[in-house]
């Protein structure tokens, strides 16, 4: 598990033995999964919408950081 972001009490993390498509864990109260090509919500366990909606705005202002590091863990 790598953490490539901290923000607003979260963590972003991709994982290194990960699946497709390429997404973001986000974990603060609760978790989040993100897809970061087309910005989806994919999973919500634990987390309030309020904090799901703020990873999903964190995760579109660093998408170009997480795709970048994406490609670098997975190829």
């Amino acid at each position: 598990m790598v953490t490539v972001h901290r923000e607003g009490g979260m963590r972003f993390v991709i994982y290194l033995n990960d699946h497709e498509p390429a997404h973001v864990h986000v974990y603060g109260d609760g978790e989040a999964r993100i897809d970061i090509m087309t910005l989806n919500v994919l999973s919500i366990h634990g987390m309030n919408r309020r904090d799901a909606a703020r990873a999903l705005a964190i995760t579109m202002e660093h998408r170009s950081l997480f795709l970048q590091r994406w490609t670098e863990i997975h190829g």
